[in-house]
């Protein structure tokens, strides 16, 4: 497990599939050895934009993403394994990161590199001490500028028994603390929540909610309150053997004005 996966069965749950757009996701085309994505998004004003992406290997290096932008921009994103463990990865969108990933046992470490403008580094450590305890921590340094030194650092925790499983990481170079609680009351409902303390806010409720699988044929449900008062719900559905359909929709408070909603089919 990486750092940044600390908190994810929770913020999974209160995150994922919440949408407001309109899009159409087909995955796993082929092209010879080319794997092929394309993703279509309608705008509020009725106007589609779509990008293209593929991925494939040659002579060793994973080329895990080569994406086309109706922006014009690109994205490229490429891996190497140079030895068991160890992994190379290089990124490039607006910028350019050399980045390692190494596991050695129950412990993963990150680092990261902007070799575009050699203005930052990152790096991240996590180690699993027990089978239901995971400690890690992050930290950035700045490399150049007036802010030269380091710009962030934060550590957390999980800890998973049974149906429950909670999460602590800081932030803001430990100025606040983020919990993140998942618990599986049985195989078809999750409830989930996440808090953040700090000395402003002694406890402030980000969001609260939960997954319903158990109606059989009509597919998951999902909805969650947020602390700005935003209501969110979505249904998670298979509509046909490896097509995927999500219907989300959100409102504030009670004010039918604000309600916005969203529709992603992916193939």
């Amino acid at each position: 497990m990486k750092f940044s996966d600390i908190s994810k069965p929770s913020s999974d749950l209160l995150g994922n599939d919440y949408c407001s757009n309109v899009t159409l996701k087909a995955k796993g085309l082929s092209a010879g050895p080319v794997s092929v994505s394309v993703e279509t998004e309608r705008s509020a004003a009725g106007t589609l934009s779509s990008k293209i992406g593929g991925k494939f290997a040659y002579a060793g290096l994973n080329f895990d993403k080569l994406e086309a932008n109706a922006d014009g921009s690109n994205v490229l994103e490429t891996s190497l394994v140079p030895c068991p463990g160890c992994k190379m990865t290089f990124k490039a969108k607006k910028g350019a990161d050399l980045g390692l990933e190494y596991t050695a046992g129950k412990m993963t470490t990150t680092g990261s590199l902007d070799v575009l403008n050699m203005s930052k580094f990152s790096t991240s450590a996590c180690i699993g001490v027990s089978p239901a305890i995971n400690l890690g921590g992050d930290l950035s340094y700045n490399l150049s500028g007036d802010k030269a030194g380091l710009s962030s650092y934060n550590v957390g925790a999980s800890y998973a028994t049974g149906p429950m499983f909670a999460s602590v990481t800081t932030a803001n170079k430990f100025a606040q603390f983020n919990v993140g609680v998942l618990y599986k009351v049985n195989k078809d409902l999750s409830l989930a929540s996440s808090t953040t303390h700090s000395s402003a806010k002694a406890c402030n409720v980000a969001a609260i909610g939960g997954s319903y699988s158990g109606l059989g044929s009509v597919g998951t449900i999902k909805a969650k309150v947020g602390s700005n008062g935003v209501t969110s719900a979505c249904l998670v559905k298979e509509i046909a053997p490896k097509v995927n359909l999500t219907a989300s929709g959100s409102i504030s408070g009670t004010d039918t004005s604000t309600f916005k909603y969203g529709l992603g089919i992916t193939m």
